[in-house]
């Protein structure tokens, strides 16, 4: 199965850039409901996915030394990229398996999609993944049922 057929693209996805502040980055998670969103350089690669723990680890760690919390002034400083955590969120190419996709998905909300050069063309989302191989199975088993009869 192609996974092309569950890609939601580029165009219906939030994203962010990396080099958004991070008020700008937690003002579009909180906009979209989104607990992890993908982060894009300007050219279009794939940098990472940034999550709402990332910038909770942002805030309790790094207060500055003579204040006891941050201000906008702070944030608007912090761009997304300064917070990002590389090794989230793997990115996938679009020949993936199924199987493969599935794998991804026991660790993340949506896989990446990305193209041969790296560029970011969309998402799959776990609750598609779980659909398909629903399905699989509810057509799998009245076959076996047949076959036992």
């Amino acid at each position: 199965m192609n996974i092309a057929y569950f890609l939601l693209p580029k165009n219906r996805v939030a994203y962010l850039y990396e080099d958004c502040t991070f008020r700008q980055g937690l003002e579009k998670m909180r906009y979209h409901g989104y607990t992890a969103i993908p982060v894009i350089s300007r050219s279009g690669k794939y940098v990472g996915t940034v999550s709402e723990g990332d910038f909770l680890w942002q805030l309790l760690n790094e207060v500055p030394e003579d204040r006891k919390v941050r201000t906008m002034k702070d944030l608007e400083r912090l761009c997304v990229r300064d917070i990002l955590q590389t090794d989230s969120y793997p990115s996938v190419r679009i020949t993936v398996t199924m199987e493969e996709l599935l794998q991804s998905a026991m660790h993340q909300n949506f896989i990446p999609v990305v193209d041969d050069l790296g560029n970011f063309t969309g998402i799959v989302t776990r609750k598609d993944i779980i659909r398909y191989f629903a399905e699989q199975k509810d057509a799998v088993e009245p076959q076996l049922l047949l076959k036992i009869v």
